[in-house]
C-alpha cells in the first residue's frame, strides 16, 4: 500500500488508491464470512453481550441503546415480511373471482417464501448498527440523559404490538418465514 502518491507528488491519487484497497479488503473478508451463517450470528451475539455490558457498567447511553434496538426491530420485521404483499395478491384473486373468472390455479401451487430483507443483509445491517452503537458509547457527548425505564417499557410495548401484528399477518396469509422444523435435503455422497 502506497501512502506517498504517484511520482508527480499528487497525494490525492495515493489516498484514493489506499481507500480502494481498503474497500476491496473489506469486501474480501465480507465475502469470506457470507457462507458461515452460524458463526456470523455467534459474532453478533458476542457484540451484543459487549454492548450490553458497556451500557450496564457505563450507566448511560440509554438513548443510543433504545435507538439501536428500534433499528434492530425494524430490520427484524423486514426479515420476517414477505417481499411481495400477500394482501394485494389475495385482493387481485378475489377481484378475478368476482368478475366471473375461474379460480386462480396458481394459488394452490407451491410458492417459495421470499423475504423483503434477506438473512445476510439482516445480519449485516444489525451488525453494522451494533458496531456504530458501540462506538458511540465511547463518547460522553452521545450520552443523552433520559429516564431509561420509560424507554424500556415503551420498547417492550412496541415490540409486543408489532410482533402481534406480524404473527397475525403470518397466520392470515399462511406463511412461515423461519426455516425451523423444515426438511433439509443433502446431496447423496458419492
Amino acid at each position: 500500500m502506497d501512502f506517498t502518491g504517484d511520482s508527480t507528488g499528487a497525494t490525492g491519487h495515493g489516498l484514493t488508491k489506499y481507500v480502494v484497497e481498503l474497500q476491496q479488503l473489506y469486501r474480501f473478508y465480507l465475502d469470506k464470512v457470507t457462507p458461515h451463517e452460524k458463526e456470523r450470528w455467534i459474532a453478533f451475539g458476542v457484540l451484543q453481550v459487549i454492548f450490553f455490558l458497556r451500557i450496564i457498567y457505563g450507566q448511560g447511553w440509554y438513548a443510543i441503546c433504545y435507538s439501536f434496538y428500534i433499528f434492530s426491530l425494524n430490520q427484524f420485521l423486514a426479515f420476517l415480511t414477505p417481499k411481495f404483499d400477500m394482501s394485494l395478491q389475495q385482493e387481485e384473486a378475489n377481484e378475478r373471482l368476482e368478475a366471473g373468472g375461474a379460480p386462480d390455479e396458481q394459488s394452490e401451487e407451491f410458492r417459495p417464501f421470499i423475504r423483503r430483507l434477506p438473512e445476510f443483509k439482516f445480519w449485516y445491517n444489525v451488525m453494522r448498527g451494533g458496531v456504530i452503537a458501540l462506538v458511540l458509547t465511547f463518547s460522553r457527548v452521545t450520552d443523552i440523559p433520559v429516564y431509561w425505564p420509560i424507554l424500556l417499557i415503551y420498547f417492550v410495548i412496541l415490540f409486543a404490538l408489532t410482533m402481534r401484528r406480524q404473527i397475525q399477518h403470518m397466520i392470515k396469509y399462511k406463511y412461515v418465514p423461519l426455516d425451523l422444523g423444515k426438511k433439509k435435503y443433502t446431496a447423496p455422497s458419492v
